[in-house]
């Protein structure tokens, strides 16, 4: 059995929340407001500031979903694909994608693992030569979705579906490595063998110096 890396998102691999910073391609579209475009800017300051408790992260996640009723999962790949080049890449942090490219070098696959929707990360983890991604489900009726979630990936979620991944391919978390900036990801960070604290908030950065672990610092930009 081998081992693998798994990269949080937000704030490990991107600087900001990948939610977040497509809010303004989504009023483009039409499908949020201006008010609705503000309280995501004020929700960004505080997750900078502040770091984001559990609880946050899942109402952020559902109001994302609301946002989506009636679209197409179709539709929400081409939005993202369209923003990948002006809204997100330069976003993403050069460090862990060299970071991601030593472990496939040793040959442990890599994967995206975050709070974000599935079709979001599926195009990151695509743009970004790694091997896969597992992201929040949302559920889809005739074709579009209905708001609602069939499989949230924050806290424990998170986890859980990292050991789903583990024990589908056959892959030794006891040798793999996980890097997050959340002590909210402590469970995701207890999955693996090599838990590395990323850009850690006050809560991660007390956990990891009781318990030794690694803490990384990434600043430059993967365009630099």
């Amino acid at each position: 059995m081998r081992g693998a890396a798994f990269f949080d998102l937000d704030r490990t691999l991107l600087r900001r929340s990948s939610s977040l910073a497509l809010a303004a391609p989504f009023r483009r579209r039409g499908l949020i407001n201006r008010r609705a475009l503000l309280r995501a800017a004020l929700w960004q300051a505080l997750f900078v500031a502040r770091g984001a408790s559990a609880e946050a992260v899942r109402r952020a996640a559902e109001e994302g979903l609301g946002v989506l009723r009636g679209m197409t999962p179709d539709e929400l790949r081409e939005l993202v694909a369209e923003a990948l080049e002006p809204v997100l890449r330069p976003l993403v942090y050069r460090e862990p994608v060299v970071l991601a490219r030593g472990h496939q070098e040793r040959g442990e696959p890599v994967f995206i693992v975050s709070a974000a929707l599935q079709e979001i990360v599926d195009e990151l983890a695509r743009d970004l030569a790694f091997d896969g991604a597992i992201g929040t489900v949302a559920e889809v009726a005739g074709g579009r979705y209905t708001g609602r979630t069939l499989h949230a990936r924050h806290a424990v979620g998170k986890a859980d579906a990292v050991r789903e991944l583990a024990a589908a391919e056959g892959l030794d978390l006891a040798a793999s490595t996980a890097y997050s900036d959340s002590h909210t990801d402590l469970p995701f960070l207890e999955a693996v063998g090599h838990p590395v604290a990323v850009n850690p908030d006050r809560g991660l950065r007390r956990i990891a110096a009781e318990r030794g672990w690694p803490v990384l610092r990434f600043r430059t930009a993967h365009a630099a």
